[in-house]
């Protein structure tokens, strides 16, 4: 099955491309995740943290 799917993917022309836009589009969007969860405001982090906590609001809503 592997000997079939090499073979096949070694005819296509350009294939080498999709790997590297792979990893270069994983690897971007890890790094703007890292950038936002280090630039985050304290206070949003706070905020969006006890959301699941909030009776408040879940009592208005039954």
């Amino acid at each position: 099955m592997l000997k079939f799917v090499k073979n096949h993917m070694e005819s296509i022309t350009g294939i080498e491309i999709y790997p590297l836009i792979s990893l270069l589009i994983f690897f971007t969007f890890f790094v703007l995740l890292f950038w936002w969860v280090i630039t985050a405001k304290k206070e949003y982090i706070t905020k969006v943290s006890n959301i699941p906590l909030d009776n408040q609001h879940n009592n208005q809503k039954l």
